[in-house]
């Protein structure tokens, strides 16, 4: 190779890790600004999940405080953080090897309660369609509600 190709690749080489460099720089300014701005990132589902256990062996190990001289309560203590540390350790690998599966079950757990909320608000405005004195067949053509009283004979 020349000395003017070695030096050409040598240039470029020193272009592109000043890039590199400049866009790291202008990403941590970035992160470091919407933090000031918006508070910390939050956490990932598995991180959550990680807090959740953690937040669970610790209420589990003052539960047993109270009781601290009775062996029934230190018995029972040590079967749930025994529990707690068994269901850790097969999580774990799991959070390791794929954590971002946590952020899609996340996702989806947030999809399902907005479809259960929807389906109940549809519901609730056909119970109370009654109560407002629009009984029988609604606007769209369904069935509206019936009263069924429970305690009178004549509905036997």
């Amino acid at each position: 190779m020349s000395d003017a190709a070695e030096h050409q690749a040598r240039d470029a080489d020193a272009t592109a890790d000043a890039w590199a460099t400049a866009c790291e720089e202008d990403l941590a300014a970035e992160r470091a600004r919407r933090r000031a701005q918006y508070g910390p990132p939050p956490a990932s589902a598995a991180e959550e999940l990680r807090r959740l256990a953690d937040a669970v062996s610790e209420r589990i190990g003052e539960l047993g405080r109270p009781f601290a001289g009775s062996p029934a309560a230190s018995v029972a203590q040590g079967v749930a953080e025994q529990l707690v540390q068994r269901a850790r350790k097969s999580v774990e690998p799991v959070i390791e090897r794929n954590p971002e599966v946590f952020d899609h079950l996340a996702t989806a757990g947030g999809e399902l309660l907005a479809a259960y909320r929807s389906a109940v608000r549809e519901a609730e405005r056909r119970w109370t369609r009654d109560a407002a004195g629009q009984g029988g067949a609604g606007p769209d053509g369904t069935p509206g509600t019936e009263r069924v009283d429970l305690d009178d004979p004549r509905d036997d």
